[in-house]
C-alpha cells in the first residue's frame, strides 16, 4: 500500500485520527512537558490535598503537597519511556531472531519456537513480577524484562510473515547471486517485513503500558518517590473519597494513552493490510 494511502486511512478514519492525536498529546507532554513545569516532582511545594484549580496547582497537591500536574508529567515520562524502549527492544530483537529462523530453518527454527513456546506458556504478568522481586525494581530492570516478556509474541508474528517472504523470487535471486545469510537477511527479507515490525511496536507498547503501570499499582514496579501513573493511582486509594482527583487523574492519562495506541494500531493495520489481532499472542 502506497505511502499517501496510509496517511489517507491515518487522517480520514474518525478513530484513527482521535487515536494518533491521543498519542500525538501525550508524546508532546512527555517531551515538552518538563520545560513548562514549575515544580519538582518530589518538591514540596504547597498545603496537602490542594484541590485542582488551586492557586499554583493547576491540578492540585498530593498527600504530602507536592505538585499533582508535575507528577503526573513525569510519571507520564517514566511509564511511556519504559514501555516504549522495553517494546522497541522485543521487535527489533525479536524480530531479528525471528526472521533468521524463517529464512534458516531446520534444528535453529525448531529449537527458537520451541524456546518460544516454553515461554508463552508462563503467564506474562507472573513472569514480570518474579524477575522484578528477583532483579529490584530499578527502571533499567523493568525495561530489560518488559522487552524479554514481549520478544516471544512479537517474534512468533514476524518469523510468520518472513515465512511468506522466504520462497518468494527476490530471496531467490538472492541466494543464486551468492549472497550470505546474513546479507539476504538483514537487506532481503528485515524490510519486507518492517510493516509487520511497525504494527507489532505499536500494541506491545500499548500492553506494556497496562503492564508498567498494573506492576507499579501491585509495589512491583517503579520505586517511590519516582512519580509513575500506577503508583500514583495506588498511593490516591487511600485519599478517594476526600481527593478523588488523585485516582481520577491517573488514571483518565493511562486510559486515553492505552485508548490512542489502540486506535491508531488498528488504522496503521488497515492501511497496511495487515491484522492487527494477531499481536495479542
Amino acid at each position: 500500500m502506497s505511502k499517501k494511502s496510509i496517511i489517507s486511512v491515518l487522517t480520514h478514519s474518525p478513530g484513527t485520527t482521535i487515536g494518533v492525536a491521543l498519542v500525538a498529546i501525550h508524546l508532546l507532554s512527555a517531551l515538552l512537558g518538563p520545560l513548562f513545569i514549575p515544580y519538582g516532582p518530589t518538591e514540596l511545594a504547597g498545603p496537602s490535598l490542594l484541590a485542582p484549580g488551586s492557586s499554583g496547582h493547576a491540578l492540585g497537591t498530593d498527600v504530602i503537597g507536592r505538585d499533582y500536574l508535575t507528577r503526573l508529567v513525569i510519571g507520564g515520562r517514566t511509564s511511556i519511556f519504559v514501555a516504549m524502549l522495553g517494546a522497541l527492544s522485543a521487535v527489533v530483537i525479536g524480530g531479528l531472531i525471528g526472521v533468521s529462523a524463517a529464512y534458516i530453518g531446520g534444528f535453529y527454527d525448531d529449537a527458537i519456537m520451541r524456546i518460544v513456546d516454553t515461554k508463552l506458556s508462563i503467564p506474562g504478568v507472573l513472569f514480570v513480577a518474579l524477575c522484578v522481586v528477583g532483579f529490584g525494581r530499578s527502571i533499567p530492570v523493568l525495561t530489560i524484562v518488559i522487552a524479554v516478556n514481549y520478544m516471544p509474541g512479537a517474534l512468533r508474528i514476524i518469523r510468520s510473515q518472513a515465512l511468506t517472504q522466504v520462497p518468494l523470487d527476490y530471496v531467490k535471486s538472492a541466494r543464486l547471486r551468492g549472497e550470505s545469510k546474513l546479507a539476504v537477511i538483514i537487506r532481503e527479507l528485515c524490510p519486507n517485513v518492517l510493516e509487520v515490525v511497525v504494527v507489532e511496536f505499536a500494541l506491545r507498547t500499548s500492553s506494556a503500558i497496562l503492564a508498567v503501570s498494573a506492576l507499579s499499582f501491585l509495589g512491583l514496579g517503579i520505586s517511590p518517590p519516582t512519580p509513575d501513573w500506577g503508583l500514583m493511582v495506588y498511593e490516591g486509594i487511600r485519599q478517594i473519597y476526600i481527593a478523588p482527583w488523585l485516582v481520577l487523574l491517573p488514571a483518565f492519562f493511562i486510559s486515553t494513552l492505552v485508548i490512542g495506541l489502540n486506535f491508531a494500531t488498528d488504522g496503521l493495520a488497515n492501511a497496511l493490510g495487515l491484522d492487527a489481532a494477531r499481536g495479542l499472542y
